[in-house]
């Protein structure tokens, strides 16, 4: 069943999806060379507690961290170690936030200090190809219009599109109906309704769209061991297009900052 939410329901999902972004602005505020990943983990769980939330992954389905933290060529779902942050590496790092009874969940990629023209490009190419997918995401519009505008876009530039993971709706739940693949057919698909809200999030690689899984179970790596990117906003379709509800402004602010 796909839930259609109402008005207000919408806005606390905007208040969990908007935290996201200001924890991740948290992490990029100490995200740098030589920083442990753990590191990373321990300042987004502190700052989630502190604004009255709790960690929307810790503890779901057994994780065991409040974020995914993925280096390079892991895709996603990878966890916060003793790892020191190196130049070069690129690192998505994906977070979920649950308060008063509602999930927001997004993630983003970094740059750890100079980093290779080639995985710039991979997550430039990422990121743009999100908002190709939430220009799609309107009443009226099917599934797969996101999924094929998301595939068509980082396809015709050479990059990988992973099919064994995919976005989905969002809301009182962490992952809810329907599934968003970023892979697919124009026109297919379950029908977008107003009130639906959804996570897209592309998840591409530079080589091969095939891969494999740790021993954990849990991190999800390129079989060519070749970099992935990953970016995800949580939107609400509408009857003229997509309202985004998780922002990357907080993010990019402190990195724009740092840069200076």
């Amino acid at each position: 069943m796909i839930r259609i939410y109402s008005a207000e329901e919408i806005e606390l999902i905007r208040e969990s999806s908007l935290l996201v972004g200001k924890t991740l602005a948290e992490v990029a505020k100490h995200i740098g060379v030589g920083v442990k990943t753990i590191t990373l983990d321990n300042v987004a769980e502190e700052y989630i507690h502190s604004v009255g939330a709790t960690p929307g992954f810790k503890g779901y389905e057994g994780f065991p961290y409040a974020l995914c933290i993925s280096i390079n060529e892991v895709v996603v779902h990878g966890f916060p170690s003793d790892y020191e942050l190196k130049e070069g590496d690129i690192v998505s790092i994906d977070c979920g936030v649950y308060k008063n009874g509602f999930h927001g969940d997004s993630a983003y990629t970094f740059a750890i200090g100079e980093v290779g023209e080639e995985k710039r490009k991979l997550m430039q190419t990422t990121k743009e190809a999100l908002y190709k997918g939430i220009e799609q995401a309107r009443e009226g519009n099917r599934v797969g219009d996101i999924s094929y505008a998301v595939q068509s876009y980082c396809e015709a530039q050479g990059y990988g599109v992973v099919r064994e993971l995919v976005g989905h709706g969002v809301g009182a739940h962490l992952h809810e109906k329907p599934d968003v693949p970023n892979f697919g057919r124009q026109g297919s698909g379950k029908r977008l309704r107003a009130g639906m809200v959804i996570a897209i999030e592309p998840m591409i690689t530079m080589g091969t769209h095939r891969v494999r899984w740790a021993k954990d179970g849990w991190g999800v790596f390129t079989q060519d061991s070749l970099p992935a990117a990953h970016y995800e906003h949580d939107v609400v379709i509408g009857k003229n297009g997509a309202d985004i509800l998780s922002s990357f402004d907080e993010i990019e602010k402190v990195l724009a900052a740092k840069a200076v």
